[in-house]
């Protein structure tokens, strides 16, 4: 027959929290090992994706992990993928480039107008 055995510690459900481990010990009897939960990891905020370079921890963990720990090297390191970095910094710099093209078609559009709007000299009909 099969030896029972019992939970060592407060609950006594089957939860999430309270997964375990069946170990039989140097002195030939079955006891529970209680397990951690599985991370899930960082991922990233615009795509989802999982962060590559960080560890895959729970949260408490990450607390005790020095910043070089946290993050990659880079702007959003901890919280955005390099690719949805590389968009950002690809849609920022268009933007920046249509402003200076409105502001150049605008000058010369001021600078037409300027020369139109001179007085032309009418001839005296006959």
């Amino acid at each position: 027959m099969v030896e029972r055995l019992t939970y060592r510690r407060h609950t006594r459900y089957n939860t999430k929290s309270n997964k375990r481990r069946t170990l039989r010990t140097p002195g030939g009897k079955l006891t529970f090992h209680v397990l951690k939960k599985k991370a899930k990891g960082p991922h990233c905020g615009d795509c989802g994706k999982a962060l590559i370079g960080l560890p895959r921890l729970r949260p408490v963990e990450y607390r005790r992990l020095k910043k070089r720990e946290r993050h990659v090297n880079r702007a959003y390191g901890g919280s955005r993928c390099a690719a949805c970095v590389r968009s950002r910094v690809v849609r920022a710099f268009l933007i920046e480039e249509q402003k200076c093209v409105k502001q150049v078609l605008a000058e010369k559009m001021s600078q037409t107008k300027t020369k139109d709007d001179a007085p032309k000299k009418k001839k005296k009909g006959n």
